[in-house]
């Protein structure tokens, strides 16, 4: 179950939501005139979060670059195939399970 708290409470018992989000590691809720506003998370979560994003969205951006080399390869060197061919393996992979 979340932790939410309004933001009268941020206002008037900071030190125990900065406690809270601390020793729970979950963000708490919060909410201003009964609407969800904010959430609020520890330094160290959000710096968790935040460099484990930044991480996998450098990985991923090399993968994609690796592949697009590849490709680019494959094309220069002429190693193609007509589109409707390609699309009749990928089916047939996925009817398969391999895909």
């Amino acid at each position: 179950m979340p932790n939410v708290k309004s933001s009268t409470d941020l206002c008037n018992s900071y030190d125990a939501i900065s406690t809270l989000c601390h020793e729970s590691r979950e963000p708490v809720l919060i909410t201003k005139n009964g609407q969800g506003d904010l959430a609020v998370m520890s330094i160290e979560v959000y710096e968790e979060i935040t460099r484990d994003n930044y991480t996998n969205l450098e990985d991923s951006r090399e993968e994609l670059y690796s592949l697009l080399a590849e490709g680019r390869a494959d094309v220069l060197e002429g190693r193609t195939r007509p589109h409707d061919e390609v699309m009749v393996d990928i089916r047939r992979r996925i009817i398969d399970g391999e895909l």
